[in-house]
C-alpha cells in the first residue's frame, strides 16, 4: 500500500461533470490512500472575499484549461483516479479517513429558478458565511447566536461512465453529486465500476448541510480529506451503497420523491437478501419495522435523492468478505 497527495492543480481537477475520456490525475493500486484537496466555488471567485481565495485557488479559475471542462455543471472537481485492475462489474471502495474545510469561509447561494421554493425565492442570492474552524461552528444569520455545528463531507464521489460527458448536477446509479450528509469521516461508499479504472473524482465540500439541501446549496466549502480506495471483485451492485459506524445506507434516485424512496427501498430489500440471507417478504417487513428513509435532497435536477438507513446493531453477522462491515 501507498499513500499519495494528489493536490488540486489546473492538471488535476476537471469542471462540471465526469468524462470518461479524461486523463487520470492520478493512478493507483488498490488498497492505497491519497491525501488529497478539492476547491469549490469556480463561477463565483469574482465575488469572493480574499478569505475564500488562495492563489492557487485562483490559478485553477483564470486558467483552467477548456479540455478540462467536461459538463455544464458548476462544480469543480479533484481527478479522476486510475484504480489498476478496476474493470466494469467491480466494486469500488471509498473509506473516507479524514475530511475538514481547507479554508475558514464558504458560501451558499439561492439560484433563481432552482430550489424546492423557486417561485417564492425568485432572486438569485450569494452569501460568504464564516465559519469558526476552533469551536466548529458557523453561526447564520450573523449576530443571531444560532450557531450550526460543522459536520463536514464531499457532496460529490463519483466514478466515469461511458458517456463521454455527464453532468456533475444530478446524483445517479455512478455516484455522483449524492450530497448525503451522512458520508462523514469514518463512512464507507460502495460504487459500482463502469469504465476500466474506475476514474474516481471527489468534491463538491460541504461544511453543513440540512437533509433536503432545499434551497439548492449547503455550506458550501473547499475542503481537504484522506481516503483509502479499495478495490472488490465478483460483487453485484447496482446503486451506490454506504456505511457509517452505525448504519447501511441504500441510496434512490429518481424525477420524484416516491420514485426515489421506492428505488432505496427496493435496494435495501435487496441488500438484507444478498449479504444477510433474509427472504425478500421477510425483508420488506423488516424495512417497515426498523429501517428509516430520509429526504437526501431535492434540488439536483433532474434527480431527487432518497437514502434508506437499517442499524447495524440489529443484524446478524455476514461472512467474513471485506465487504461492508466484517464480523
Amino acid at each position: 500500500m501507498t499513500h499519495h497527495r494528489l493536490k488540486a492543480t489546473c492538471t488535476t481537477v476537471h469542471l462540471g461533470g465526469f468524462s470518461c475520456n479524461l486523463p487520470p490525475a492520478l493512478i493507483i493500486n488498490s488498497g492505497d490512500s491519497i491525501a488529497v484537496e478539492t476547491y469549490t466555488g469556480f463561477k463565483i471567485y469574482p465575488d469572493a472575499p480574499s478569505e475564500f481565495l488562495t492563489p492557487e485557488f485562483l490559478e485553477i479559475c483564470q486558467n483552467l484549461p477548456p479540455e478540462r471542462i467536461v459538463g455544464p455543471g458548476s462544480h469543480l472537481l479533484t481527478g479522476p483516479i486510475y484504480i489498476r485492475e478496476a474493470e466494469p462489474g467491480d466494486v469500488l471502495e471509498v473509506q473516507l479517513e479524514e475530511i475538514s474545510p481547507r479554508l475558514a469561509m464558504g458560501f451558499n447561494a439561492i439560484r433563481s429558478g432552482w430550489g424546492a421554493l423557486p417561485e417564492q425565492f425568485s432572486q438569485s442570492r450569494l452569501r460568504f458565511i464564516p465559519l469558526d474552524l476552533e469551536q466548529n461552528i458557523a453561526e447564520f444569520p450573523p449576530n443571531s447566536g444560532i450557531k450550526i455545528p460543522l459536520k463536514p463531507f464531499f457532496g460529490i464521489l463519483g466514478v466515469a461512465t461511458p458517456e463521454p460527458q455527464q453532468s456533475s448536477i444530478p446524483p445517479g446509479i455512478y455516484g455522483g453529486n449524492l450530497d448525503n450528509p451522512e458520508l462523514q469521516a469514518g463512512s464507507r461508499l460502495f460504487l459500482p465500476v463502469f469504465v476500466p479504472g474506475g476514474l474516481f473524482s471527489i468534491g463538491d465540500g460541504h461544511s453543513a448541510q440540512g437533509e433536503g439541501e432545499v434551497n439548492v446549496t449547503a455550506i458550501e466549502t473547499s475542503m481537504n480529506g484522506k481516503i483509502k480506495l479499495n478495490l472488490h471483485k465478483n460483487i453485484g451492485l447496482s446503486s451506490p451503497l454506504a456505511e457509517t459506524s452505525s448504519d447501511i445506507i441504500t441510496m434512490g434516485f429518481a424525477e420524484t420523491l416516491d420514485l426515489a424512496f421506492e428505488a432505496a427501498l427496493k435496494q435495501m430489500i435487496q441488500v438484507l437478501e444478498q449479504f444477510f440471507g433474509i427472504d425478500a417478504e421477510d425483508a420488506y417487513v423488516l424495512c417497515s419495522l426498523a429501517a428509516n428513509f430520509r429526504i437526501t435532497q431535492v434540488v439536483n435536477r433532474p434527480q431527487k435523492g432518497v437514502h434508506g438507513m437499517i442499524s447495524k446493531s440489529i443484524l446478524p453477522p455476514i461472512p467474513e468478505t471485506g465487504f461492508l462491515y466484517k464480523t
